[in-house]
């Protein structure tokens, strides 16, 4: 690549962002830049006492139709995609009066702000940006020749480049630039697709884009030999990519992803009702519980898997204070995520450095609409969210016994929980608390005795006379194929089942529950979480 030098003798300027942009001006005509612009932009520049030429005056038309036609004029587009080099297009410029545009500052109008705010339909449609995206496209597509800069974070670099230049840009530069303006135009024109299919409820659009901004370049990915980033998608769903981060390291991809989990989970427990506490490791629960308050939640959620815990990911459901920072910190944690924390909260975390304390302001709505989407080979899968929520389900009973109602506020705490955890799932839970999970097994059965056995071992590290799954309930993501599964929890003590149901043998199942005199109800809503 050659370091091909291009002097700015004159830019077109038109921002809906205008941070900075009068000292980036008048650093421009500093240097004998002449500036031409729109609108408020114009206004602007000349506020701050800066010659600024109008572009309906370079282009002798008005703007008209309520602005929705300023620059799409051949003395625009002419200027920013003749080729210097071309004589054709150079004599086409004289012929025309076209004079060449060398350096293009454009941002976008705020679509994604405005249908982020809960704008009417025809107020996003009006800030669906036109002329700004073929400006920078025509720029991008000319980058030998001219510079485009669509990010405020950009000025600098393109003011230190013409200082080192002598007033001129870089071919490197200039395809930096041009690369991020594509990819700029690209995420914009994703989010007004995905915004469109979602107004006419169409599911299944004949092409699907996602575009985002780098919120941080990572260290890796899953493992060190990955590279990995971290894009911020439109729509600020209260988590891990809108948190601030008060202290403690760089986020890992993993504790990206598992900050993410814990924090989808604990969406589940509604805070005016209660306290509660996830424990999240390797993106499945290995705690959950709730309390009157978030030191006893975290506590009983502790007591499931304390041997799992160490080194987690914890969410709470409430501002975090005191009493609940100074237990977290009497054993190795990752990551705390929480709506918010006390001063005296925070003051406690400060005090173990590798510590990451995040504050996400609010929690996400576990009902809320919206889109999933993972990468398979050569495609990419994508799915509305699992919004079913446990507490707008109607509950069949199938037994001929009914659950206590003790029961039945563990089993709709138990499904909360399973909905969260990778399948085959199945958890155990007694009192508002796990006791005991399995995650992701090739069997149902399978997951049912890990579960047990992990509440095992943890009644021997709590020196109880048996394991807490004795006289708790279970809840399973999917139905029951055979009744060996669900045997496999009457066996560890189980007195009643929530399952959605629908397998060919239900009436087995059900059988063999009434056998065994266990309640069981069904919710007719499966929660496969792969």
């Amino acid at each position: 690549m050659t370091n091909q030098l291009r002097p700015v003798r004159r830019a077109l300027l038109s921002v809906s962002d205008k941070t900075r942009l009068p000292d980036f001006a008048r650093a421009l005509a500093a240097r004998g830049v002449e500036l031409i612009s729109t609108g408020g932009t114009a206004k602007a520049i000349a506020e701050a006492g800066l010659k600024v030429k109008d572009v309906s005056d370079l282009t002798g038309f008005p703007e008209m139709m309520d602005g929705r036609v300023k620059t799409l004029h051949p003395k625009v587009h002419g200027g920013l995609l003749a080729i210097r080099d071309n004589d054709e297009h150079t004599e086409a410029m004289k012929t025309h009066n076209i004079a060449p545009i060398d350096l293009l500052v454009v941002n976008l109008y705020p679509f994604e702000a405005t249908v982020e705010r809960g704008a009417s339909f025809n107020d996003c449609i009006e800030n669906i940006d036109i002329g700004g995206p073929a400006m920078i496209r025509a720029a991008s597509k000319n980058h030998e020749d001219v510079a485009v800069v669509v990010d405020v974070n950009d000025y600098d670099a393109v003011l230190e480049d013409l200082a080192r230049h002598e007033g001129s840009t870089t071919l490197l530069l200039r395809r930096r630039l041009a690369a991020k303006a594509y990819a700029r135009t690209a995420a914009y024109d994703a989010a007004i697709s995905n915004w469109f299919a979602a107004t006419i409820q169409n599911d299944s659009p004949d092409y699907r884009a996602f575009g985002g901004k780098l919120i941080q370049s990572l260290r890796y990915g899953e493992n060190p030999h990955q590279n990995a980033a971290f894009y911020a998608l439109p729509g600020r769903r209260p988590g891990v990519a809108t948190a601030r981060q008060l202290q403690g390291k760089e986020l890992s991809y993993n504790n990206i992803n598992d900050t993410d989990a814990a924090y989808e989970c604990i969406a589940e427990f509604d805070p005016a009702r209660t306290a509660a506490c996830v424990i999240v490791k390797h993106a499945n629960p290995c705690g959950v519980a709730e309390g009157p308050d978030l030191a006893t939640a975290y506590q009983k959620a502790l007591a499931c898997d304390s041997t799992s815990a160490f080194g987690g990911i914890i969410a709470m459901n409430r501002k975090l204070d005191a009493a609940t920072a100074r237990a977290i910190t009497g054993i190795f944690t990752e990551v705390i995520i929480a709506p918010d924390a006390t001063e005296e909260a925070i003051a406690i975390i400060a005090g173990r450095k590798q510590l990451r304390l995040l504050l996400a302001g609010d929690l996400p709505d576990p009902r809320e609409a919206g889109l999933t989407a993972k990468t398979v080979a050569g495609g990419l899968l994508v799915q509305s969210r699992d919004n079913a929520v446990v507490d707008d389900m109607t509950l069949k009973v199938v037994t001929r016994r009914a659950p206590t109602e003790a029961e039945l506020r563990d089993l709709r705490f138990a499904f909360r929980v399973a909905k969260h955890v990778k399948s085959n799932t199945i958890v155990y839970a007694k009192d508002s608390a796990t006791v005991g999970i399995g995650a992701g097994q090739m069997s149902r059965v399978d997951s049912a005795r890990i579960a047990a056995r992990k509440a095992l071992d943890a009644a021997g590290e709590l020196k109880l006379a048996e394991p807490l799954t004795k006289g708790s309930v279970v809840a399973s993501d999917a139905f029951f194929p055979f009744a060996d599964g669900m045997l496999a929890c009457i066996e560890a003590g189980a007195t009643a089942v929530i399952q959605p149901g629908g397998s060919m043998r239900d009436d087995e199942v059900i059988k063999a529950a009434d056998e065994h005199g266990i309640a069981m109800v069904m919710s007719g809503v499966r929660h496969f979480k792969h």
